[in-house]
Protein backbone atom coordinates (compact mmCIF):
# COMPACT_ATOMS: atom_id res chain seq x y z
CA UNK A 1 0.00 0.00 0.00
CA UNK A 2 1.01 3.58 -0.98
CA UNK A 3 -0.42 6.60 0.54
CA UNK A 4 0.82 9.95 -0.87
CA UNK A 5 -0.49 13.30 -2.80
CA UNK A 6 -0.86 13.16 -6.50
CA UNK A 7 1.92 16.06 -6.54
CA UNK A 8 4.30 12.89 -5.80
CA UNK A 9 3.07 10.87 -8.37
CA UNK A 10 6.72 10.51 -10.19
CA UNK A 11 8.32 8.95 -7.37
CA UNK A 12 5.96 5.48 -8.30
CA UNK A 13 5.56 5.63 -12.21
CA UNK A 14 8.53 2.71 -12.03
CA UNK A 15 6.70 0.41 -9.69
CA UNK A 16 4.70 -0.22 -12.40
CA UNK A 17 4.52 0.28 -16.68
CA UNK A 18 1.15 1.28 -16.39
CA UNK A 19 1.52 4.25 -13.58
CA UNK A 20 3.13 6.75 -15.87
CA UNK A 21 -0.33 6.61 -18.19
CA UNK A 22 -2.56 6.66 -14.93
CA UNK A 23 -1.03 8.96 -13.17
CA UNK A 24 -1.44 11.39 -16.26
CA UNK A 25 -5.38 10.81 -16.65
CA UNK A 26 -5.38 11.93 -12.82
CA UNK A 27 -3.68 14.96 -13.86
CA UNK A 28 -6.55 15.90 -16.10
CA UNK A 29 -8.00 19.55 -15.95
CA UNK A 30 -11.21 18.50 -16.56
CA UNK A 31 -10.98 15.29 -14.14
CA UNK A 32 -13.48 16.93 -11.80
CA UNK A 33 -15.84 17.16 -14.07
CA UNK A 34 -15.83 13.38 -15.87
CA UNK A 35 -19.46 11.75 -15.75
CA UNK A 36 -19.68 8.81 -13.14
CA UNK A 37 -18.82 5.09 -14.53
CA UNK A 38 -15.72 3.21 -16.40
CA UNK A 39 -13.35 5.80 -18.52
CA UNK A 40 -11.19 3.73 -21.07
CA UNK A 41 -7.48 5.04 -20.45
CA UNK A 42 -5.76 2.66 -22.74
CA UNK A 43 -5.17 -0.94 -23.44
CA UNK A 44 -6.18 -2.55 -20.17
CA UNK A 45 -5.99 0.51 -18.07
CA UNK A 46 -9.30 2.36 -16.81
CA UNK A 47 -10.56 4.49 -14.24
CA UNK A 48 -14.19 4.13 -12.46
CA UNK A 49 -15.54 7.67 -11.35
CA UNK A 50 -17.34 7.12 -8.81
CA UNK A 51 -19.83 9.80 -6.06
CA UNK A 52 -21.54 8.48 -2.84
CA UNK A 53 -22.46 9.12 0.28
CA UNK A 54 -19.48 7.18 2.19
CA UNK A 55 -20.32 3.71 3.75
CA UNK A 56 -20.28 3.12 7.76
CA UNK A 57 -17.05 0.82 8.85
CA UNK A 58 -19.79 -1.91 9.96
CA UNK A 59 -21.18 -2.25 6.44
CA UNK A 60 -17.83 -2.30 4.40
CA UNK A 61 -15.82 -5.24 3.42
CA UNK A 62 -12.80 -5.84 2.84
CA UNK A 63 -12.05 -6.62 -0.88
CA UNK A 64 -8.91 -7.76 -3.13
CA UNK A 65 -8.04 -7.69 -6.43
CA UNK A 66 -5.74 -10.32 -8.59
CA UNK A 67 -5.78 -8.99 -11.91
CA UNK A 68 -5.30 -5.05 -11.13
CA UNK A 69 -3.77 -2.63 -8.91
CA UNK A 70 -6.47 0.26 -7.50
CA UNK A 71 -4.89 3.89 -7.38
CA UNK A 72 -7.42 5.17 -5.57
CA UNK A 73 -7.70 9.18 -6.12
CA UNK A 74 -9.58 11.21 -3.88
CA UNK A 75 -11.44 14.79 -5.69
CA UNK A 76 -13.88 15.51 -2.81
CA UNK A 77 -14.46 13.93 0.61
CA UNK A 78 -12.35 12.10 2.85
CA UNK A 79 -12.37 8.64 2.38
CA UNK A 80 -11.27 6.26 6.09
CA UNK A 81 -9.90 3.85 3.90
CA UNK A 82 -9.34 0.27 5.72
CA UNK A 83 -5.99 -1.89 5.02
CA UNK A 84 -4.79 -5.57 6.31
CA UNK A 85 -2.53 -7.70 4.70
CA UNK A 86 -4.48 -10.46 2.33
CA UNK A 87 -2.66 -13.09 3.41
CA UNK A 88 -3.98 -12.75 6.69
CA UNK A 89 -7.78 -12.17 5.62
CA UNK A 90 -9.95 -15.35 6.71
CA UNK A 91 -13.29 -14.54 6.66
CA UNK A 92 -14.73 -14.87 3.69
CA UNK A 93 -18.00 -13.05 2.92
CA UNK A 94 -17.77 -13.52 -1.18
CA UNK A 95 -15.54 -15.94 -3.21
CA UNK A 96 -13.21 -14.30 -5.81
CA UNK A 97 -15.01 -13.43 -8.38
CA UNK A 98 -12.33 -13.87 -11.87
CA UNK A 99 -14.48 -11.74 -14.31
CA UNK A 100 -15.03 -8.65 -11.98
CA UNK A 101 -11.65 -9.58 -10.39
CA UNK A 102 -12.67 -9.29 -6.82
CA UNK A 103 -13.21 -10.91 -3.61
CA UNK A 104 -14.79 -9.67 -0.25
CA UNK A 105 -14.03 -10.67 3.36
CA UNK A 106 -15.75 -9.68 6.85
CA UNK A 107 -12.42 -9.43 8.76
CA UNK A 108 -11.76 -6.45 10.34
CA UNK A 109 -9.20 -3.76 9.48
CA UNK A 110 -5.97 -3.59 10.89
CA UNK A 111 -6.13 -0.04 10.50
CA UNK A 112 -7.84 3.04 9.14
CA UNK A 113 -6.50 5.93 7.13
CA UNK A 114 -8.08 8.88 6.27
CA UNK A 115 -7.39 9.86 2.49
CA UNK A 116 -8.69 13.34 1.43
CA UNK A 117 -8.96 15.33 -1.80
CA UNK A 118 -5.94 15.39 -3.71
CA UNK A 119 -4.65 11.97 -1.78
CA UNK A 120 -4.16 8.77 -3.32
CA UNK A 121 -4.03 5.41 -1.69
CA UNK A 122 -2.11 2.48 -4.43
CA UNK A 123 -3.15 -1.42 -3.15
CA UNK A 124 -1.89 -4.02 -4.73
CA UNK A 125 -3.15 -7.74 -4.68
CA UNK A 126 -1.18 -7.96 -1.33
CA UNK A 127 -3.73 -5.53 -0.08
CA UNK A 128 -6.69 -6.06 1.13
CA UNK A 129 -8.48 -2.58 1.37
CA UNK A 130 -11.92 -1.32 2.52
CA UNK A 131 -12.72 2.04 0.67
CA UNK A 132 -15.78 4.30 0.24
CA UNK A 133 -16.32 4.83 4.18
CA UNK A 134 -16.76 8.04 6.33
CA UNK A 135 -20.03 10.19 6.84
CA UNK A 136 -18.66 12.53 3.50
CA UNK A 137 -20.11 12.74 0.60
CA UNK A 138 -17.41 11.17 -1.86
CA UNK A 139 -15.68 11.77 -5.02
CA UNK A 140 -13.06 8.94 -6.11
CA UNK A 141 -11.50 8.05 -9.52
CA UNK A 142 -9.97 4.79 -9.20
CA UNK A 143 -7.53 3.69 -11.61
CA UNK A 144 -7.32 0.21 -12.33
CA UNK A 145 -3.70 -0.64 -13.77
CA UNK A 146 -3.11 -3.95 -14.83
CA UNK A 147 -0.43 -5.76 -12.56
Amino acid sequence: MIIDILENAGRYEAVNKHFAAAFKFLRRADLAELAEGRHDIEGDLFAVVAKGRGRDKAEAQLEIHRKYIDIQYVVAGVDEMGWKPAMACAQVAQSFDDEKDVAFFSDVPHMWTPVGPGMMAIFFPCDAHQPMVGGDLLHKVIVKAPV
